[in-house]
């Protein structure tokens, strides 16, 4: 049994590892070059994930939707963020650092390794893959929104000569930044295209115009698009890896890889671990946990970093986050998995 979830655990983590060291391996030996990263990661932002995020919702539909598991993961996630501002502060004497930590304890990879990470622990099962778009939906325009706040709340912009004006530049920062953000823009789309399908359904018994049905060669077009931004994703994501020197910074990669890879999950899994078996006030099962450690125990998303050089923060300590955090995710994602299977809350 015990050598059965270990396999079990290797073979659905292994593949997004092998695809991050190709992504790395490549860079290694010139074949990707630092233009084609920084184009594909663009790429991977502003039009893959997006399109994967709007998929993933619109082929969902309603009935998918555990209004309980959501508000449950939206509350965990404040909860962190809480615990992370009070941990950021007397992390670093840096300003531009505070905001990249306390970014890191809660923002996990849920779009690329978390998506791959889900599939791969659901075994095929379509009540968990609807629960990630379900997640989804609502975790990434959350982690959105509080990573504006927290790369904001520290760094005053130049010029501001006033707190009033340093506010409002902020709150305007904030605002612009949650407005403009693809993964949000095509998580509220999807959303939309949801609700319009249920109205149809409720008016007339069925939805009377739907992409998938209608507009077949669209709909295969935006699949196609879908199905490679998770490997895409991933081989970027490896190339982007640089494993600097870290000194100077030991102490603040420290503190954000031990909130993101540790804390982090402990929280977010091992409360619902505990509303699951000792409670009935949370009834969750192999369709949710494999969402729930893509969501709380994911390494620390590589957008963090591109959205930390965008506003002014510390890009260097983000992107050496993502880095270790991503490294050893390998080992606590790994752990996590084999003690779940070993609960029966991930199906062997």
């Amino acid at each position: 049994m015990l050598g059965t979830i270990i396999l079990t655990a290797i073979n659905a983590i292994l593949p997004i590892i092998l695809l991050i060291v190709l992504g790395y391996a490549l860079k290694r030996v010139n074949f990707l070059s630092k233009d084609f990263i920084k184009t594909g990661n663009k790429l991977v932002f502003r039009v893959l994930l997006p399109i994967m995020l709007f998929m993933n919702i619109y082929d969902a539909g309603w009935d998918a939707f555990r209004w309980d598991l959501i508000l449950y993961a939206l509350i965990v996630i404040l909860v962190i963020f809480g615990l992370g501002l009070a941990t950021c502060i007397p992390a670093t004497k840096n300003p531009s650092r505070r905001g990249v930590i306390l970014q890191d304890t809660f923002r996990s990879n849920f779009a690329i390794i978390g998506t791959s990470l889900a599939a791969s622990l659901a075994a095929g099962n379509p009540s968990a893959g609807a629960t990630v778009a379900l997640l989804q939906a609502f975790s990434i325009p959350m982690f959105n929104i509080l990573a504006v706040i927290s790369l904001t709340v520290f760094v005053a912009k130049e010029g501001d000569v006033s707190e009033k004006r340093s506010f409002l530049s902020r709150a305007k920062s904030v605002l612009l930044g949650i407005i403009t953000n693809p993964l949000i823009i095509a998580v509220c789309a999807g959303l939309a295209f949801l609700g319009l399908r249920a109205a149809e359904t409720a008016m007339f018994g069925a939805a009377a115009f739907t992409i998938k049905n209608n507009l077949t060669f669209l709909y295969s077009a935006l699949s196609q698009l879908k199905n490679i931004a998770s490997p895409f994703a991933l081989i970027i994501l490896g190339g982007q890896f640089e494993f600097s020197a870290v000194k100077g910074m030991f102490r603040e990669i420290a503190v954000g890889t031990v909130w993101r890879i540790v804390l982090a999950p402990l929280l977010g899994l091992g409360a619902a671990v505990i509303l699951t078996r000792y409670t009935n006030i949370l009834p969750l099962g192999p369709a949710e946990f494999p969402a729930l450690v893509a969501l709380f125990g994911s390494p620390a998303a590589v957008s963090s970093a591109i959205m930390a050089a965008e506003m002014k923060n510390d890009e260097q300590l983000a992107a050496q986050l993502v880095v270790w955090t991503s490294v050893g995710s390998i080992f606590t994602i790994f752990t996590i998995v084999c003690i779940l299977m070993s609960m029966g809350l991930i199906a062997v």
